[in-house]
């Protein structure tokens, strides 16, 4: 594996100080609950304002509502969006994810009927991967759409579905034809795109621990989809679901979940030092810069056409250890009493979330056993 920097492109640090100065003002009464939540929070009017700006599908063609703008542009700007805290969840995985690979794999009515609502930060997206008998065997998924007259008859459930109470569409994962005996169960699995307001599809929010309900359970009872509801090719959704992976598991959104914390504690023990806290605050410091220098190398692979599914799930399983570190190290490094109310809700909000870290995007064992795959290790 190797992690070779991309240069910045031109015009990166004016980009860089136009998204901080639009942030210090939108921005202005955030929470330190709003500013915890970050890309796991959702709202439409932020969402909406960012995609005037021309900050949503900045990679994407104009003739799809795009901009046409380099893949590390875009990464400054996500850089800036979770440095501060600002709630993207609303448009976070149609721009990550989905839109990517309609734009790769959808059709021509496809691209144009979608991917411009997302661009506008009108269109929310969230993923239909896990079920709730299949754990983290995604191959054994269960929820399965048939051929019918004129589409197809979708019958399932998904679990663990971020935002799918919010969202407007679905990309689901599904089998469509039986797995060949002795083959290989990834065999036989199709993606659709899901319209979330047609009949037959009731959503179940799951509340967390924090009171939230960003997670859903979505039950599928004989919901009618078109033909064309079909995203790419029938029976190699897999390879299709998986591909996408890499932007999900790279990006800054595996570092940069605890920076406003940590940022806010070097705050408070520059004017108050504590024994031992310069060398505490280096290593996470460093960690989080090799952090970054590994995602723009993943990012530039990824612009290049490239495959970097392994060296995406290392930054993840990194990443996430960074992001579960960093708020626990804060706390026993700052005293209660000389902590701001800011951070100290601010530590209260990641302490329940951090969990979720190494969950979200592929479990911790998931991604070890593909590192360790790659190396030879099994």
């Amino acid at each position: 594996m190797r992690f070779d920097l991309p240069e910045n492109p031109p015009g990166a640090e004016a980009l860089r100080a136009e998204v901080r100065s639009f942030l210090a003002e939108a921005g202005r009464n955030w929470s330190p609950e709003v500013i915890g939540r970050s890309w796991m929070g959702f709202d439409r009017g932020f969402s909406r304002a960012v995609g005037q700006r021309g900050w949503i599908g900045m990679t994407w063609p104009k003739a799809y509502g795009g901009h046409e703008r380099t893949g590390l542009e875009r990464i400054v700007v996500l850089e800036e969006l979770l440095a501060a805290g600002a709630p993207v969840g609303a448009h976070w995985i149609g721009d990550r994810q989905s839109g990517p690979l309609i734009l790769r794999l959808g059709t021509e009515e496809q691209r144009r009927r979608i991917l411009p609502g997302i661009a506008r930060g009108e269109l929310a997206f969230c993923i239909g991967l896990s079920e709730p008998d299949a754990g983290s065997d995604l191959a054994n998924l269960r929820t399965r759409a048939e051929r019918v007259p004129g589409g197809w008859k979708l019958n399932g459930r998904k679990i663990w579905t971020t935002f799918a109470h919010k969202s407007d569409y679905m990309i689901a994962l599904v089998r469509t034809a039986p797995a060949p005996e002795g083959g290989p169960r990834q065999a036989g699995l199709s993606q659709f795109l899901v319209d979330l307001r047609l009949s037959g599809i009731s959503i179940r929010p799951i509340r967390d621990l924090e009171g939230g309900e960003s997670f859903n359970e979505v039950t599928f009872d004989d919901v009618m989809l078109r033909e064309d509801d079909l995203l790419g090719v029938a029976g190699q959704g897999w390879a299709q679901a998986t591909s996408e992976l890499a932007f999900e598991r790279s990006g800054p959104d595996r570092y940069l979940s605890a920076f406003p914390a940590l940022a806010r504690g070097i705050d408070v023990l520059a004017a108050k030092p504590q024994p031992g806290a310069e060398v505490a605050v280096g290593r996470m410091v460093a960690r989080m810069a090799a952090l970054r220098g590994m995602s723009l190398s993943v990012g530039g692979m990824l612009e290049r056409g490239e495959d970097p599914a392994v060296e995406a799930a290392l930054v993840k399983d990194v990443g996430n250890v960074h992001e579960q570190d960093c708020p626990e190290q804060l706390r026993g490094l700052i005293d209660p009493e000389d902590r701001p109310e800011e951070l100290r809700r601010l530590l209260a909000t990641l302490a329940q979330l951090a969990p979720t870290f190494s969950l979200r995007g592929g479990t911790r064992e998931i991604l070890r056993g593909i590192i360790a795959r790659d190396l030879g290790l099994r």
